[in-house]
Order: structure tokens, then sequence, then C-alpha cells
């Protein structure tokens, strides 16, 4: 068992109680059914070709005796051990004729009758001949009267056996499916919460369709492995075994007939998993590559519309589905060729072979028409899971595969969550020479310093990938430094788990994310911590309480994905707000005004000036209007500082800031940065 294979039976282990009650349920079933056959083999050769074994003369008063032409016949095996009886009678069947003979030995062969005699013909030697009496049908029914109650009771016994059966398949598939829910219900949860304890960095480098192709797809298919192949598996071991054994006690020679299946099944699994493996792992990887297109496009439909890709995207589209296609055929083709319908061959081979060693006498006088109808039965019942464990080779591949594919998300190094609090820090932020690179050796930042005092707000601006953003992303722990230190509080922010950091910052980005909820919701982020009052009170703070009370359902005005019926301005005020909400020792805004109509944008400067006091705030912008009141503006250019200082000193430097600063108001500049 590989690593993937021990991974999927710890969970199983999780719920091992049901799952093994499941089995022992499945084991009942099976050993329930496989006296089916043994029943059967009884009924042929006791009650219903025992007619032909040798009766005896007894006496009248002897149960089970048979009355005919005066006298009363008891057959051998209803003797009892000190019954007096007289001469030997049979009653023999030619055709659908039965008929009487005074007698006891008749030899074997083809039966003919003609007049009161009756010849058999053996394949080797002479024909014999027997003086005989044809019986009627009340006749030949007496004979067979004893073995009615009999014959009945085995009968309802049979029945019985099949609904008992029935009750344990039932209880064992109710188990197993309750069970694999419950299995794959805590997989999709250990894999989301997982996946919310890993970096920023994973996110950037994977498309979001991928994961969530992982999270559900390929977590359904693993459900299968252990509603469907693990029932199929076990129940055809089981099946196996049991009825392999139940053929050598019936007889060696039939079982070593059939013997030859069990090697034959494995060398069909080992090829079917070596050609399966390599088509279901880029079929799974064609899924993850449509989700993440998918999710992409409809992200992005308002620009493939406004610029007419539609043709292109259908294109790349095609693309992909095409190549899932081509793999799919190729599993299909598989599939067809290893299916039910290569085990039907296998069977009747067997079939034929037993039936003509049968039909020339090659078995041997000990496999009788019961015994070989017993066979019958017991392979047929065999070879029906054998189908089963086929037919569930592609499922097993893909849950394999799956399965590797959301235990490579699991196994991606994650942060774990920090439990209980720290204290509100005041927000000093200092740091010391950082250097940064999200590839190796490709430096974003270089010897950053810099220190914010608590209550200062700190402007950063620059050109595009002049490292504004990733000074924030370091401040937060999004990623962490290579070089240099940064200290909150005079605390390096290293020695604090990262929710404790995060705990007393609050961000707004130029783009901000709402979730499905309400206003209101959007803004608390359902945290219990935070009231309503609260909520209330951070919308009238950056002033869109009374915007937002003009909706039909005020604050509580649903909110769908993404926020998309809210205009650019309202989206970014409830942003702003949540992070008041939240009371942060450490603000900042990543360009939160860029997307914002100057009206808006004066609300929110108003409020500013009102909350930024006692909190550290960190700003991007590009506007250079909003942040003309920064107690300290750093000037960034290919990840260094260039220029630091408040608005007239760096308008008095005439440097790249005095460039910038002109360039959008129009005016004429010396040497500008670009923005």
């Amino acid at each position: 068992m590989g690593t993937t294979g021990k991974r999927l039976f710890q969970y199983a282990m999780f719920y091992k109680k049901s799952i093994l009650l499941a089995l022992a349920f499945l084991l009942l079933a099976i050993s329930v059914e496989l006296i089916g056959p043994v029943i059967a083999k009884r009924m042929i050769d006791q009650n219903i070709l025992g007619i032909e074994k040798t009766w005896y003369e007894v006496s009248e008063t002897s149960d089970k005796r048979v009355e005919y032409n005066g006298k009363y016949y008891k057959r051998e095996d209803h003797l009892a051990a000190d019954e007096a009886k007289g001469a030997p009678v049979r009653v023999l069947q030619a055709g659908r004729s039965f008929y009487w003979y005074e007698g006891e030995t008749v030899v074997d062969g083809k039966r003919e009758v003609e007049g009161g005699t009756m010849t058999v013909t053996p394949k080797e030697g002479a024909a014999a001949t027997y003086a005989v009496t044809r019986l009627s049908k009340d006749e030949v029914y007496r004979f067979y009267k004893p073995e009615i109650p009999g014959l009945l009771t085995l009968a309802v016994s049979y029945f019985g056996l099949l609904v008992l059966a029935a009750a344990f398949t039932y209880g064992q598939r109710m188990l197993l499916q309750t069970s694999a829910n419950r299995i794959v219900q805590k997989l999709r949860e250990d894999v989301f919460a997982h996946s919310q304890r890993l970096s920023v960095q994973y996110f950037d480098n994977l498309p979001a369709g991928k994961i969530v192709s992982r999270i559900t797809n390929d977590t359904e298919t693993i459900r299968e492995l252990y509603v469907a192949v693990l029932a199929n598996f076990f129940s055809g071991a089981i099946y196996m075994a049991a009825i392999l054994g139940a053929l050598f006690l019936l007889s060696p020679t039939l079982a070593l007939i059939a013997l030859p299946i069990v090697p034959i099944l494995f060398a069909w699994i080992y090829v079917y998993r070596k050609f399966a493996e390599r088509y279901n792992r880029i079929i799974r990887a064609k899924i993850s590559d449509i989700n993440a297109m998918i999710n992409e496009s409809i992200n992005g439909m308002p620009i493939i519309q406004a610029f007419r890709r539609q043709k292109q995207m259908m294109e790349e589209f095609d693309g992909h589905n095409k190549e899932f296609y081509t793999y799919q055929k190729k599993m299909l083709s598989l599939n067809s060729i290893t299916s039910h319908n290569l085990v039907n061959v296998i069977r009747n081979i067997i079939f034929i072979t037993v039936i003509w060693l049968f039909w020339g006498d090659h078995l041997g006088s000990a496999i009788t028409v019961g015994v070989l109808y017993a066979f019958v039965d017991y392979m047929n019942r065999m070879f029906q899971p054998i189908v089963g464990i086929v037919n569930q080779l592609s499922n097993l591949e893909t849950a394999r595969i799956s399965a590797e594919r959301v235990f490579q998300l699991m196994d991606e190094p994650g942060i774990d969550v920090a439990t209980g609090k720290i204290d509100r820090y005041k927000g000093e932020v200092s740091f010391k020479d950082v250097t940064f690179a999200y590839k190796d050796n490709e430096y974003v930042l270089k010897n950053i310093s810099f220190e914010a005092k608590q209550g200062q707000t700190v402007a950063l601006v620059g050109h595009t990938g002049s490292g504004k953003s990733s000074i924030l992303n370091l401040l937060f722990r999004f990623y962490d430094i290579e070089k240099g230190s940064i200290t909150v509080d005079g605390i390096d922010i290293r020695e604090t788990p990262k929710q404790h950091i995060r705990q007393h910052m609050g961000i707004v980005l130029q783009d901000p994310f709402l979730f499905t909820g309400t206003i209101a919701s959007n803004v608390s982020l359902d945290n219990p911590a935070i009231s309503r009052e609260t909520v209330v009170k951070a919308l009238k703070d950056v002033g869109a309480y009374d915007m937002f009370q003009s909706l039909p359902g005020g604050i509580d005005e649903p909110v769908i994905e993404k926020g998309s019926t809210l205009s650019a301005g309202q989206r970014q005020l409830i942003s702003f707000a949540r992070a008041l909400a939240y009371d942060p020792a450490i603000l900042i805004l990543d360009e939160a005004t860029a997307s914002i109509d100057t009206e808006t944008e004066a609300i929110i400067q108003a409020a500013l000036d009102v909350l930024k006091k006692g909190r550290t705030t960190f700003v991007i912008a590009h506007r250079l209007s909003t942040i003309r009141q920064a107690d300290q503006i750093l000037v960034l250019d290919h990840g260094e500082i260039v220029e630091r200082g408040n608005h007239e000193e760096l308008m008095e430097q005439k440097g790249k800031y005095y460039g910038m600063y002109q360039l959008q108001l129009g005016g004429a500049a010396s040497p500008v940065l670009s923005v």
C-alpha cells in the first residue's frame, strides 16, 4: 500500500466501527447467499433426481412409503437402520417417461424403450436390456409425493435466505454509504481548513479553479472509492475465496478448473492499472484546467466582452475540452477492452470446458447433475463480483489519482492557526535594512529602512513595480523577509504568530472583496465580537451610513457575490468600514481611493482625519493630492527609497515626487516618474 493508500486508510479509521459493521453485514450476506446453491443441489439430487435411487418393499405401517400394485415401497435413503426390507426395485427415466423395473443394478448409458423393454447402451461394452413397465402420471406422482414436504421446506428456506441476504445487503450499503459520506465530509473540511492556512504565495501560483476542483471534484471521486470500490473489492475477495472453498468441498476437479481465474484477474488488474494511471492523471489535470478557465472567464466576462475576446476564449476552451475528450476516449477504449465482456468470454470458456468434460464422462461418476448445477451457480456468483471488480478498476484509479492531488494540496506547508489573543499594540513600525525577493535573486525591495510612529500617516508612492505593495505584504506577513528586520513596538514580527500580528491590523484594498450576505455582515464578517452598534458606528464614521440607509433593506440590504449590484464607491466604503470595525492599531490603505469618485473620496478623506488619530496609517496612493497631509512620504524607485519627507519638504527638493506631482496637476515638470 502506497502513501496515498495509507492516508485513505487512516481517514477510513475515523469511522472504523461503522465500516467494520458494514463489512460484517456484507460477509453475512455473502455467507447466506452461498448456502443457496447447496440447497439447490440437495433439491435436485435428493428430492427431484432421487426418484431413481433404489427402492425396497416395506411393511404397510412404514412412514414415507409408496403404494404400487398393492405393495409398499420405500426409498433406500429413507429406510431406518433396523427396518426390514424386501426385494429392491428401481424407477428409471427415459426421455420424459418413467418406468418400473424390478431389480437393482442398471448400467449407465443411453436409454431407449420399445414396448416393455428398456435398452441401455453404455459408451463402452455391449448394450443391456431390462423388462420395464411404464408408470402413469398418477403413479409417478406417488413416488414424488414423500419428497414434496422436504422440497417445500428447502424452497421456503431458500427464499428466506434470499430475504435475509437482502436485509444484510441493505444494512451494509446504508452503513458504507453513510461512512463514505462522513469520510469525504471530514476530508473536505480538512482540505478547506488547510487551504485557509496556506500562504498567499501559494494562491499566487495556482489558479482558483484548480483549487476548487481539488476540494469538490476530487473529493467526490474519493467518495466513490469508499462506497463502490471498497464494497466491490471486499465482497469480491470474500466471494471468490468462499466459492473456491465451496468448490473444493463440492468437487476438487471442478475447483481446479476454476482456480486459474485468480491469477488471470491479478494479471488483468496489473495491466489495466499500468495504462489507466497515465490516462487518469491527464484527465484529472484537464478537469482542473477547464475549471480554472471557466472560473477565470466568468470573473473576467466584462473584459472578455468589452474586448471581443469570446472567439479566442472559445478556441482556448475547445482545445482543453478536445484534449480531455481524447483521453476520456482512450479511457473508454481501455475499459471496453477489459470490461465484463472479456469476463463473459472467460466464463463461457470455463462452462463449455466443464460441460464437454461432463458430457464425455471425463469427470467421473461423482459429478452429478446437482453438482454440475451447483458449479454453474457458484461460477455465475463468482463472476458477478469479478465483473464488479473489473468495472470498478476505473473508479479505483480515478480515486487514487484524485487522492494524490488532494493530499498534495494538504502537504503544502501551512500555518497553524494560533489560539488566544494579544493586547492591542501601539502600532510603532520599524523597517531595518529589509531586502526581499518573490523569486530567487530578483529583489523587489533593497535595504528598506524607515520608522512609523504611533498615530502617524506614512504614504508610499512610486511607479508600478517599485515595491509599495510588497512593503505592506511583508508587514502583514503574507510573505516573510530574507534579510533585515521588521518590528512592531520593538518586537520582531517573525517572533509573533501571523494571526496575532494581523489581529490589530486593518486593510482596505483597491479592489474590495465582498462576500454573499448583507452590508452589515460584510462589515462584521459575522464576527460575534463585533456588535451591531459597532457596525453602525463604523459606517457612520466613514460617512456611509446614511447612503446605505436609503437602500430598501438599509444596512441589511442583500449583497450578492463580489457586491456586483453596488457601485465601486459603495463597495470601497463597506471595505473601509470593515477595517475600522475591527479597531486596528495599524490601518493600511492600498490604493483605496484609486477607483472612487471625487465625492466619495471627499467623504473618506473627511473620515480619515478623525480615524487616523491613535492609529498608524500606511497609504499607497497614485493620487498624490490625497496624501498631502501625510506625516511621512516615502518615494520608491525599483525597490529603493529614493526620497522621504512630508509634502512640503519633497516639493522643495524638486526631485521625483515634485515631478510626479506637477505631472498630475498638468503642469511642466522636470524629471518625472511615471505612475
